[in-house]
Order: C-alpha cells, then structure tokens, then sequence
C-alpha cells in the first residue's frame, strides 16, 4: 500500500493521523498526493463511485422518453440533460481515479451488481410527467447533498461538486417549469403531475440515506468532512423547500402527517424504511433493468473502447520514435 494511504500499523500513524485532522479542522482540502488514512481513501472511493454510477444509471429512466417527447424544444432539453449526466459520470469516475482506483474497476463492480447506486433510479418512469417530477424532486435532493459534498475535504471530489451543482441547478428549474406548466393545465395534465408527485416523492427523501443513527458511516464521514451535514439535515432542507412549493401549486403532497411545526419546518410522516432497503438489495421495480442495460451498452461501447486503446498505443509508439 503506497505510504500516503495511511494503515494504522504505521509507527507514524498516529502523529499523521492528528495533522490529516487538524488540516481538515482547519478547512484546508486533501489533494490526491496527500497522506491519508486507507478507510478515508475507502469511504471516498465508495462514495463518489456509487455516485458516478448513479450519474450513469440514472440516464436510463430519461433516456427511455427522448423519442416520446411531446415536442421538438422538450426532445432537445432531455437530450442535453441526458448529455449532462453522462458528463458527471465522468467527472466523477476520474475523481475516483485520482485515489488510485480504476475506472475498469469501477465499472466491473457496477456491471456485476457489487456496487450500489442511488435506489431512487431503480423506479419506472411512467408518464411524461415523471420526466418533470424528476427535475424538480429527484435532482432537488441531489443539488441538497451535492452542494453539502462541495464543501467536503476532499479536492477533487469537492470541485467536481461544484460544477455539477451548476448543472444540476439548471436541470432542477427545467423540471419544476414542466410540473406548473402542467398543474395550471387541463385537468388530465394536473392528475398526471400529481400522479408524478405522488410516485415519486417518498423515494426523493429516501435519497438522503438512513436516518443517522442508523447509517454505518455517516460518524466517520463526517469526522473527516467527507459529509459536512447529517441525512436528516439534509432532508429536512429539501421538504423545506418543495413541500410549500408543491402546496402553492395547488397540488398534494402525498403524506397525511405532513405538517409544520412551531419552528416552521416541514415536519413529514414515517419513511418505509423497509422499500428503501429491499430496493438497495436489488429488488426494486427496476434493478434488474437498469444494470441489464448498463451491460448492454458496456458490451456495445467495446470495439470504440478497443479503438481507442489501439490507437492510443499507436500514438505512443510515434512519440517514443520521435
């Protein structure tokens, strides 16, 4: 194991463990080159390529629309949103690399069901309206923990943040445009929002994880800035935010507990724990789908992945001759 990722049988250990602390107590980032303890190294390489995947994955319930679209401006939106996400993948997957991880690993871990991505992506996509719902409620609680990820301790991780933020942000304006567009519609139109809504809202909260007391790594996440907000925090954000907006349209929001409290927080009903983690287990409406896709397209994408590693090696050869 190369020295900068720290074991704890190092005699130094524990001296380079409290100066890695105070560097982030202090706020300063950690960049690729640095030392760093192997679980951070481990936490990040699961985080950000579970996220990575999820950028992927998640093309595939938009993707399914683009020759559905009503129209040619809302065909050309969801093609560039859909071009947008598969460019986060990449951010991501070459802030991964930086920590000394593979892409083909990565993507071996995706395409054999090791690795986990974001559930909410393990749904069916029903009606055009979804496409709008997800905009404004799925990447909603995106830009609420990815705006919470760029202010993280690790450098690139937190700079690939900030871009996508900027991105996504866009995206989340487009879907919710398309929702009140539709809630100040004919009344086929309005039930399709609330259809949208009403499928789509309790997996948007699922989004943020477990509640914190039941999360095995949000203590050491956020012990090393990884995470700078709990999942609950995080949550309670995002129902702040669209529940009203939601009510202000004139739709429903589909939880009878929903309330707010003296504080004025939106306060929601219980979450179903047990969907969420049957979903993460791989029996979600849509598991099997999503990564039967992904390796259809990975063993499709083979003769350019080959291409391009032949005349890669061309181009060396030429260099080395020169």
């Amino acid at each position: 194991m190369p020295a900068k990722y720290g074991l704890p049988s190092d005699p130094d250990y524990s001296l380079r463990l409290a100066e890695f602390e105070a560097r982030i107590g202090r706020g300063e980032k950690i960049e690729p080159g640095d030392w760093m303890p192997e679980e951070y190294r481990r936490q990040l390489i699961r985080m950000i390529s579970q996220h990575a995947h999820s950028e992927v994955v998640g093309m595939l319930p938009e993707g399914a629309w683009i020759n559905r679209a009503p129209t040619l401006k809302r065909k050309m939106i969801l093609i560039a949103k859909v071009q947008d996400e598969a460019g986060h993948g990449q951010y991501l997957y070459h802030a991964a690399e930086t920590l000394g991880v593979s892409r083909e690993a990565m993507l071996e871990a995706l395409l054999s069901g090791k690795a986990k991505y974001s559930s909410i992506f393990n749904y069916p996509t029903l009606t055009w309206a979804d496409i709008g719902t997800i905009g404004w409620l799925v990447d909603g609680a995106a830009i609420k923990n990815q705006t919470m990820l760029a202010a993280g301790s690790y450098g690139p991780y937190s700079r690939a943040m900030v871009r996508i933020c900027a991105e996504e942000a866009f995206h989340h304006k487009q879907g919710k445009e398309m929702v009140l567009f539709y809630a100040r519609g004919s009344e086929k139109q309005r039930q399709m929002a609330q259809d949208a809504i009403n499928r789509w809202w309790w997996p948007a909260l699922m989004m943020m994880g477990p509640h914190d007391a039941d999360s095995p790594n949000s203590e050491v996440l956020t012990r090393w800035g990884i995470k700078t907000k709990s999942n609950d925090t995080v949550r309670q954000e995002f129902i702040n935010e669209h529940a009203p907006e939601i009510l202000d349209a004139g739709l429903q929001v589909p939880d009878p507990d929903l309330h707010q409290d003296d504080k004025g927080n939106w306060v929601h009903g219980p979450i179903n724990w047990d969907e969420f983690w049957q979903v993460v287990g791989g029996n979600g409406p849509m598991n099997k789908e999503r990564l039967e896709a992904r390796r259809k397209a990975h063993d499709e994408g083979a003769w350019v992945r080959s291409a391009l590693e032949t005349y890669a090696a061309k181009l060396q050869k030429a260099t080395v001759a020169v």
